[in-house]
């Protein structure tokens, strides 16, 4: 919970869980990826894909990139910006999990 609160107060974007998810499936998964093999990937057809990519793109999370070798090809890529927003919330939530490893105090009994 407190790592979703620190999220929302880090100031970035709030993402959807569906935008979340393809961004994960991105960064966290061999590619190449298109938006054929994403929806598959995510079992939501190929316009809620679309839409979702269009907000991620917008951000600088990801881009879309011809295929030099099939120009009618087009690949999912990965940003160093969308890189940076990923690295930011793998900090908040490794805090938090550092937080609840601590001991925390007895409380007395009396």
């Amino acid at each position: 919970m407190h790592a979703l609160i620190n999220y929302v107060r880090s100031g970035q974007p709030d993402l959807t869980n569906r935008q979340m998810a393809l961004l994960l499936s991105v960064y966290l998964t061999p590619g190449p990826h298109t938006v054929r093999g994403l929806a598959r990937l995510l079992g939501v057809s190929k316009p809620v894909v679309t839409r979702a990519l269009n907000t991620l793109g917008t951000l600088g999370y990801l881009r879309r990139e011809r295929d030099e070798a099939d120009r009618r090809n087009v690949f999912i890529a990965r940003t160093d910006r969308g890189n940076d927003f990923l690295a930011g919330f793998g900090h908040i939530i490794d805090g938090e999990a550092e937080r609840l490893a601590r001991p925390r105090p007895r409380m007395a009994v009396g």
